[in-house]
């Protein structure tokens, strides 16, 4: 299926690994303009180059700065005025009891999560507004409708992106510009992956073991009961960039493998 987006030019946060790589791989793939970003120069030049080997001839880019600042949002729309496809997939998880989550924590998860999202898409709405044709995606979680009691101010963060998200679509109104958001399940991301490796190893499990356990006690509502793979929720989100979902305009979209218990 030809997505139409060849030539478009997208920005992908946070996407020197995981599934924001895998965004970047799926958009590329339909021949769109490709920019990377991240916070350190030697690993976004890597992902860079990597890319750029997968898919030679299309355009690839990288911009490193820091999104969880306002400082660092402000450089990289400095440094690129203009894209057609935003996607807000920077975001950072800590799992810690809320009594053990101090003010500083808060604050950070809303500034990376939640704020990058919004400095982007304020910057990058209107000119794709002149255009006539735009699309934002905010990459939230499961986890912004069930939020997990181990980790609650990232599951409350998850939950402000739909509104956000949802309040920004309701200003464009009869346009061509579509705002949604993506909401994965458990997804064998970078981090997920050392994450799990180090439990694994102070409980003296293997890692598929630990895997095991966590869908068993942790995501029992999980039907898939497995990891999502990053290109899967990459192919979801490479559609909504398509002009062929015009009609998906304001929605939170699920690709959870079922761990929502909800018909809607």
């Amino acid at each position: 299926m030809d997505l139409q987006i060849h030539g478009k030019r997208a920005l992908i946060s946070g996407s020197t690994a995981g599934i924001g790589y895998a965004i970047a791989q799926r958009l590329a793939a339909e021949g769109a303009a490709v920019c990377l970003n991240g916070r350190d120069p030697a690993r976004l030049t890597a992902a860079v180059a990597r890319l750029q080997a997968e898919f030679p001839g299309v355009t690839v880019s990288g911009i490193a700065a820091d999104l969880g600042t306002a400082a660092g949002c402000a450089a990289l729309t400095a440094a690129l005025p203009e894209v057609d496809l935003l996607i807000n997939n920077l975001g950072i998880f800590a799992p810690k009891a809320f009594l053990d989550i101090p003010d500083a924590d808060w604050q950070r998860m809303f500034e990376v999560n939640v704020m990058s999202g919004v400095r982007l898409s304020r910057h990058y709405l209107p000119a794709m507004q002149a255009a006539g044709f735009g699309r934002i995606v905010f990459i939230s979680s499961e986890s912004a409708l069930q939020t997990p009691s181990e980790m609650v101010h990232y599951g409350t963060s998850k939950t402000a992106q739909l509104a956000v998200a949802r309040g920004i679509a309701e200003g464009c109104i009869g346009g061509g510009v579509t705002v949604n958001s993506v909401l994965p399940g458990p997804t064998r991301s970078e981090g997920v992956v050392s994450f799990f490796a180090e439990w694994a190893a102070t409980q003296g499990i293997s890692v598929a073991d630990a895997e095991q356990a966590f869908f068993r006690s942790g995501r029992p509502s999980s039907l898939l009961r497995r990891f999502i793979e990053p290109a899967e929720v990459a192919s979801l989100v490479a559609y909504l960039c398509s002009p062929l979902a015009a009609a998906t305009h304001g929605a939170a979209l699920r690709v959870d493998g079922g761990v929502v218990r909800s018909v809607a």
